[in-house]
């Protein structure tokens, strides 16, 4: 018998072998917790004081009234300059759409114009779940810099409907008794 295993050894493969065979588990290093679902094999007496270990560690302090202050207002300042942040985008679309009337050029004028209006009129709405009694003065500096960035959105729609031409800037877009200029000179153009 011992000659016949002898002759599968040499034939199989050296990985096979070793998956057969796995090498022994390394000693963990200390101070490093297992992860969630994936206990050591250690002595069970070892183990208990290790749950015991994590379930403190696993048990949170809930946060302090000034803490969740600061972190509703942190995520007050990122919803303030969001409209900001989608700026670019925007600018390069109008830009990109051209300054002729056309349906697309329409409806990206029209959606500069809506989407900053519509947040300048829901700013109460959008910062009331940050809202309490104790940051109501620092909430107030947010608000103020959604609107101040609601508006500068505001101003690239008016960009681009300048650009297209439909802003009333000349004096005969006011006047109606405006005469045309009389030219000095008329070309004709050779025979």
């Amino acid at each position: 018998m011992s000659a016949s295993t002898s002759v599968s050894s040499p034939t199989m493969p050296t990985w096979a072998v070793q998956l057969k065979n796995p090498p022994p588990c390394r000693s963990k290093q200390p101070g490093i917790p297992d992860p969630p679902g994936f206990p050591s094999s250690q002595t069970p007496t070892s183990s208990k004081k290790k749950d015991a270990k994590d379930s403190k560690a696993a048990q949170r302090q809930a946060p302090t009234p000034e803490e969740m202050d600061t972190l509703k207002l942190k995520k007050a300042w990122e919803v303030a300059l969001g409209p900001i942040k989608s700026l670019p985008m925007t600018a390069i679309m109008m830009y990109m759409s051209g300054n002729s009337l056309q349906i697309f050029s329409i409806m990206m004028v029209f959606m500069a114009f809506k989407n900053p209006i519509m947040g300048i009129l829901a700013t109460n709405q959008a910062f009331e779940r940050f809202e309490t009694e104790t940051n109501r003065a620092r909430m107030l500096q947010v608000k103020i810099a959604y609107v101040a960035m609601q508006l500068v959105a505001l101003a690239l729609g008016i960009w681009k409907v300048n650009k297209m031409g439909l802003l009333p800037t000349t004096r005969s877009d006011w006047l109606a008794w405006e005469e045309r200029r009389e030219p000095l000179e008329h070309a004709v153009p050779a025979l």
